[in-house]
């Protein structure tokens, strides 16, 4: 009886860090437009408060493992709760838009370690035979901060001050370092080879310099050549990082990895998906308190819909996949993904509100099963002995990409306020949900190269069973 409760409080535990961290991403989203007003600066001008946590994310993600193993996971884990809650606060005393986007740097710190370190304590911790319910126990708690961010950060923001919705992650983050260090098993350093810091510098300013300069070049604050010198920067220490890593021993991302079809389908074309998934968080919001003149309360409660569908889909992805096959289903269910991305650029404030709350819980499902799809699907054909130089890299086009889908939706209402020389509005929206929808649509072109068969071993379509040595992969809902 011990061991199962101990089985289940690791996770719970763990959860805390993931339900913080996924609820602050999604509060912030809600209170763009009240925080850009107190700032001084627009709402789309905050995307680089977005941007910044996500490229952190991108930045710190891979020597999250080294981390680890150097000082021991445990350790890690609490001191990165602690300095996403140093972040949180600096985010809520910030009086200026830079001083905001540092601040949202430093927390992006803290999650890059909080959550890759947390799930390997889960797997270290774990017995094979309790992992898949382990990790239930971790997933499902971690879905409810999308679930409960937009109403929550609308309400605080609307009736209270922006402010609180940085500062509720204190008390959350003491809570969580209490229980682990309560709690969680004792992690000892182990053995590392010597960190690749020339690639983590070069990956770095790639990651920084690609999404930031893409962010930055339409802003009026900035002329236009400081972005691109940005991007160009950006994209010289990704050539560079290239030419290391085929010289370097221990190289800090195992770009090698590529050269399997499907793993280089599912990260790529997962990627590209995202960029599209990302900007929706970003426009949502926007649109119905600047589009339809909703409060932010009145936003979050309707966007808040769409993480209902990701949680109920968890529940029956699996059985998709082994009917379907992961071909099948990531095809036909990119393309559907897309259409409900672009059906949010023909809703108008006299759209029934009933069909509104449809039309974003049926995409919420869809995105989902699509999520889980890609991210298993990375995994169906890399050994066991090359999963831990998997995970990183997963995990970095990911935040890439979101951070990408960000700016790029921030850059088309840049554009298109440029054009017709005024403030935001209905339409300029409504053009940036058809564009970005688009981007996603592209990625069913990386599933259509891939085999009939391409990772049954992992969905058990056609009857196989899967490799009893898989690891799961990270979540990406």
């Amino acid at each position: 009886m011990r061991t199962r409760s101990r089985n289940r409080n690791i996770p719970l535990i763990l959860a805390v860090a993931l339900f913080m961290e996924n609820m602050d991403s999604t509060v912030i989203a809600t209170s763009l437009p009240t925080i850009a007003v107190d700032l001084q600066t627009s709402p789309v001008a905050l995307k680089l408060a977005l941007t910044a946590y996500l490229v952190s994310l991108a930045v710190f993600i891979p020597i999250s493992g080294w981390m680890a193993d150097h000082f021991g996971a445990k350790a890690v884990f609490r001191a990165a709760i602690a300095v996403f809650i140093v972040g949180s606060i600096a985010c809520a005393v910030s009086n200026s838009l830079p001083a905001f986007v540092v601040s949202r740097f430093l927390q992006g710190i803290g999650g890059a370690m909080m959550t890759p370190v947390g799930r390997l304590v889960l797997v270290r911790a774990t017995p094979k035979s309790e992992l898949v319910a382990a990790m239930s126990w971790l997933t499902v708690p971690a879905l409810l901060g999308p679930l409960v961010g937009p109403p929550v950060g609308g309400f605080i923001t609307t009736y209270f001050s922006w402010h609180w919705i940085f500062l509720i992650n204190v008390p959350i983050g003491l809570i969580g370092i209490w229980l682990a260090t309560r709690f969680l098993p004792e992690t000892e350093a182990a053995p590392t080879p010597p960190l690749d810091f020339i690639g983590f510098v070069l990956s770095g300013l790639a990651a920084s310099g690609i999404v930031f300069g893409l962010s930055v070049v339409s802003l009026p604050a900035l002329p236009p050549i400081a972005g691109f010198l940005t991007v160009a920067v950006g994209l010289v220490s990704a050539v560079l990082y290239l030419l290391h890593a085929r010289r370097a021993k221990n190289p800090l991302l195992a770009l090698e990895l590529f050269r399997n079809q499907v793993f280089r389908a599912s990260v790529l074309g997962g990627g590209l998906f995202r960029i599209g998934i990302g900007a929706v968080p970003f426009l949502l919001p926007l649109m119905f308190q600047i589009g339809f003149g909703l409060t932010p309360f009145q936003s979050g409660m309707i966007t808040f819909v769409a993480a209902i569908g990701a949680i109920g889909m968890k529940f029956v992805t699996a059985l998709i996949f082994r009917v379907a096959g992961f071909r099948r289903v990531l095809i036909f269910g990119s393309l559907i993904a897309a259409a409900s991305i672009a059906i949010n650029g023909l809703l108008t404030p006299e759209t029934p509100y009933l069909l509104i709350l449809a039309i974003l819980l049926a995409g919420g499902f869809i995105r989902s099963m699509f999520f889980t799809g890609i991210n298993a699907l990375a995994y169906a054909e890399i050994s066991t002995a090359d999963t831990s130089r998997a995970t990183p890299i997963a995990a970095v086009f990911q935040q890439l990409s979101i951070a990408l889908g960000v700016a790029l939706a921030g850059g088309i209402l840049e554009v298109s306020t440029t054009i017709h020389g005024g403030a935001l509005t209905l339409s300029d929206f409504h053009i940036a949900f058809f564009i970005v929808a688009a981007v996603s649509a592209a990625a069913s072109l990386s599933f259509m190269r891939l085999a009939p068969n391409a990772g049954n071993a992992v969905s058990r379509h056609g009857g196989l069973t899967a490799p009893k040595t898989l690891e799961v992969g990270p979540p990406g809902s």
